[in-house]
């Protein structure tokens, strides 16, 4: 006789569906791509089985849900997201230490992403607006309103070499002390159909949101910044999207901005999410970029490195084999509106021509450019939360 109780089936079934969508994904155009899914594939398993089974109504708490090894919606390289899951008119107490990130976010967002519509922000603000004491600490109480979901918080990076993480908790007052409740056979049978439903979801969302964004702009062109969509006062963005064949490179030049705490640009895959930031260079704040004396950082997208000789240079952005992809610049914490001025400028040209574009441009050897790599896969590592 079977003891099993059968709880993981919906489960089960989810992992499988989502193998067909991820094996027969539109995008796909190469054997690479398909692998690339399957790991992607294992990251959204990952997140539905951590934002079912570690979120508590009861006992909150935040969650990771976005990293390295769980990757999605173009996140961004420079970011540790926080997510905490909120009941309506009950009242949460989030305490912290801010470290010395460019920027801490706080955003409130009613509903969920789906594969028709974006969720709503309710309420969003960043820590100018805490009380922060000469320690760093800072404590706020909210009371989440009507439609209130989730609390999520973006700590984000400018200097990865010399900026520490601060700390975040939250609580209930209203069951702090209390015991977890005990886990049933009907409490578990949720939680999987919860994780099943969650995978699916996160998935056909992904697939459809860069063409609500991205898609819907010319290829190879970036928008002029705008705030960007979801309700970040303080940040704006421009997006675009690249095509580019194996012998071309993307020019970007953009100026760099003292007006915000935080400016940054990368590239991502067609499974619309960050490529591999650690071992490759594929996103530059301007921390890490080089501007040149007229004030102006110039990247350089491309697949083969386009220095002189064919040597990397600082400011190029590694495809790392794709040859599509979405493109998003970032400014945050912005103490003034963006114009066009302000964004970027692209040119498509022969990858070998572009030192003739770019004359004043310097090639790193290839000891240089491995320690600019190790530097970052140190970075990523000192702020890794798995």
């Amino acid at each position: 006789m079977s003891a099993s109780l059968g709880l993981t089936q919906p489960l089960q079934d989810a992992i499988a569906e989502a193998e067909e969508l991820i094996a027969n994904a539109p995008f796909i155009d190469s054997e690479a791509d398909r692998i690339e899914g399957y790991e992607y594939l294992a990251g959204r398993i990952r997140m539905a089985m951590q934002t079912a089974f570690d979120y508590d109504l009861e006992q909150p708490l935040f969650i990771n849900p976005t990293h390295q090894f769980s990757k999605q919606g173009l996140d961004n390289p420079d970011a540790i997201y926080f997510n905490a899951y909120l009941r309506e008119g009950v009242e949460y107490v989030v305490r912290g230490r801010r470290g010395t990130s460019a920027d801490l976010s706080f955003q409130v967002m009613g509903g969920t992403y789906s594969a028709d519509s974006a969720a709503t922000s309710l309420m969003a603000f960043d820590e100018r607006e805490l009380d922060i004491g000469p320690d760093g600490s800072f404590e706020f109480t909210y009371v989440a309103e009507q439609g209130a979901k989730t609390l999520i918080v973006r700590e984000v990076f400018n200097d990865w070499d010399t900026e520490e993480r601060g700390t975040l908790t939250i609580e209930r007052p209203d069951t702090l002390g209390r015991p977890r409740r005990e886990p049933t056979p009907d409490l578990l049978r949720r939680k999987y159909e919860i994780a099943a439903r969650s995978l699916i979801g996160s998935i056909q969302t992904w697939f459809a949101f860069p063409h609500f964004f991205q898609y819907k702009e010319p290829v190879n062109t970036l928008t002029a910044p705008a705030s960007t969509p979801g309700g970040l006062s303080s940040q704006f963005s421009s997006i675009g999207h690249y095509e580019l064949a194996e012998d071309e490179a993307m020019i970007v030049s953009v100026p760099r901005c003292d007006d915000c705490t935080y400016q940054a640009i990368q590239v991502g895959s067609d499974w619309y999410a960050s490529t591999d930031y650690e071992t490759h260079q594929t996103s530059l704040t301007k921390a890490q970029a080089v501007a040149d004396g007229d004030g102006i950082m110039r990247f350089v997208i491309s697949e083969r490195p386009p220095g002189p000789d064919g040597t990397p240079v600082a400011n190029w952005l590694e495809t790392t084999g794709h040859r599509t992809g979405p493109i998003m610049l970032r400014w945050q914490q912005l103490t003034r509106a963006l114009s066009a001025a302000d964004g970027p400028v692209v040119e498509i040209v022969p990858v070998d021509e572009v030192p003739k574009h770019l004359p004043g441009l310097v090639g790193l050897s290839a000891e240089e450019y491995a320690e600019r790599i190790a530097a970052r896969q140190r970075a990523v590592a000192r702020r890794m939360i798995s």
